[in-house]
């Protein structure tokens, strides 16, 4: 890979970061406490204003990274809100307010 393609697509990362970072943050405050799918979530920020239309892609994707750095587990699954489809339930591993 030659140097310009290196820093095209380091610009390119750059300036999609705060927005990735800017979507984790309203799923996680979306989320909450509660055990949600994808499509659930979208319909929430759909109804919120939070994002023009429902489009599950603005959550999955997200909800995979925030999985992967151990913030969020699927702890099992449901039917899809608009399909037949079964999708994963999603959670805090560590819940927000814990009893004391």
């Amino acid at each position: 890979m030659n140097s310009i393609t290196k820093e095209t697509r380091r610009e390119s990362y750059d300036a999609i970061l705060p927005k990735v970072k800017k979507r984790s943050r309203l799923i996680l405050e979306t989320l909450g406490d509660r055990q949600m799918t994808a499509s659930e979530i979208t319909e929430e920020l759909v109804a919120a204003g939070k994002i023009p239309y429902f489009n599950r892609n603005y959550v999955a994707p997200r909800l995979t990274e925030l999985k992967d750095i151990g913030v969020l587990e699927t702890v099992g699954r449901r039917k899809a809100t608009r399909s037949d489809a079964t999708e994963a339930v999603w959670a805090r591993k560590e819940p927000l307010h814990e009893s004391r």
